[in-house]
């Protein structure tokens, strides 16, 4: 885990973000019978967007993040249930005991994914399940109703140059993919996919600038003194415009002892 992934994006990504639809955590309360009873172990909890959607099912959710910044942003909730450490999955299971549910959301391709996953596994109850988020949701479908993120990469590479930016190294191919294989090696079984429909959201120009700095591609501190020359151009770019846009569907895979 680089520290300096998300460096600076922490007080950008609840507004970059467009939130988890109350129906993912419908669908998963029906399908895991979640009673308000058992324990939640976010794994990669950023600040939150998904232990806060789904902690009111639980006794107890704990999140934990590598990214201070994160936690701290998770923290201004000030959800009664919620438990928020700085801790790297890698440490698990850090005398945490054991969840009936753990979760990842958009934070697994950066973890050493086959120790983790093996982690985890010995941390669930007898009946527990491990739950997987497939999710995009920094930016909708481009179906030219919403702002061209195709411009708007353009513009990021203008200033970053042509290969993706990650913390203080590069992702030439992009995020690692092949997690099935590795939960099956770990002794899960599964999954079962579930999918939550996109729904069409209204996006005001800050949300977007603030989606952009929300990726640890294009995290602020990657701009150095040329961030304020960035959001500028960014913000000519969007033209002040309200956008309509359709999310992605989120597709969640449960695993199981």
């Amino acid at each position: 885990m680089d520290p300096s992934l998300y460096a600076g994006s922490a007080a950008y990504y609840t507004r970059g973000r467009v939130a988890y639809p109350a129906a993912l955590a419908d669908a998963l309360a029906a399908e895991l019978d979640l009673d308000g009873s058992g324990r939640l172990l976010d794994v990669g909890c950023g600040p939150g967007s998904l232990t806060l959607l789904l902690a009111g099912h639980f006794e107890q959710a704990i999140g934990i993040d590598a990214d201070a910044g994160m936690l701290a942003e998770a923290a201004r909730a000030a959800v009664p249930n919620c438990r928020w450490l700085h801790l790297r999955a890698e440490q698990l299971p850090a005398g945490l005991g054991e969840f009936r549910l753990v979760t990842f959301a958009q934070s697994f391709h950066w973890l050493d994914r086959p120790r983790v996953a093996a982690k985890v596994r010995g941390m669930l109850e007898p009946g527990g399940a491990c739950v997987h988020i497939h999710a995009t949701t920094h930016q909708g479908i481009d179906e030219g109703a919403g702002p061209s993120y195709a411009a708007i990469a353009d513009l990021v590479r203008a200033y970053l140059g042509p290969v993706r930016r990650a913390g203080q190294g590069t992702l030439p191919n992009g995020t690692l993919g092949g997690e099935t294989e590795i939960y099956r090696a770990a002794g899960f079984t599964g999954p079962q996919r579930i999918r939550v429909p996109g729904r069409v959201v209204v996006r005001e120009p800050d949300d977007i600038v603030a989606s952009v700095f929300s990726l640890s591609s294009s995290a602020p501190h990657l701009f150095g003194d040329r961030l304020a020359s960035f959001e500028a151009d960014l913000r000519k770019l969007l033209g002040g415009r309200v956008f309509s846009e359709r999310t992605h569907d989120v597709s969640v895979d449960v695993w199981r002892l």
